[in-house]
């Protein structure tokens, strides 16, 4: 689980990170998923790309990270790449595959979590 944990936190950190330093140039073209402005979606998977994949990264919080990026993931899926599983959604969905395991089996034992008996 700890694999897991470090390659998918570390590396959707990166795309939370680009987000965050680009916000201005990513604003203008993301998608209005909730309704409640670009801006705000795009501060919404920010949190969630960044922060809950530093959560997962270190494993704190780990099922509870897990539940935004799980979110974000289809929309991801489902709105921007059609449900196209094998093609331009592929990267999301290996996310969303890694990020449903972490929710079902748990950080593991190398984590905060596991050393603090969750």
């Amino acid at each position: 689980m700890l694999v897991l944990r470090l390659g998918l936190g570390g590396l959707m950190m990166k795309h939370g990170y680009d987000k965050l330093i680009h916000f201005a140039k990513y604003k203008s073209q993301f998608i209005n998923f909730l309704g409640i402005g670009q801006s705000m979606s795009l501060s919404l998977v920010i949190f969630a790309e960044f922060f809950c994949a530093l959560f997962i990264l270190i494993g704190l919080f780990t099922r509870l990270a897990t539940i935004p990026l799980i979110i974000v993931m289809c929309v991801a899926l489902f709105k921007a790449h059609n449900a196209d599983f094998m093609g331009e959604g592929e990267m999301a969905t290996l996310y969303l595959t890694g990020y449903l395991g972490l929710l079902f089996l748990g950080p593991g034992k190398i984590s905060i979590d596991g050393m603090m008996g969750k």
